[in-house]
């Protein structure tokens, strides 16, 4: 029986392990969703930027003329 409060600060120190393993993983579940949401909106924006390539490159090859800046 003398063992017991021993016990109680182990299991105390457990818990506060717990405590901030789990403040880590929410915080680590923050970051990597918040990645996620960049290379995402990068992924749309290099779609984008690789279809406009490709139309360009279509437009050059066919001998189509070239539509003016939007500034003219």
């Amino acid at each position: 029986m003398t063992d017991l409060p021993h016990d109680d600060d182990r299991i105390a120190r457990l818990e506060i392990r717990l405590t901030e393993q789990e403040s880590v993983i929410d915080d680590l579940n923050a970051a990597i969703t918040a990645q996620w949401a960049v290379i995402d909106r990068l992924s749309r924006q290099l779609a984008r930027l690789q279809e406009q390539v490709e139309e360009s490159a279509f437009r050059v090859a066919s001998g189509a003329p070239e539509p003016p800046p939007p500034h003219y």
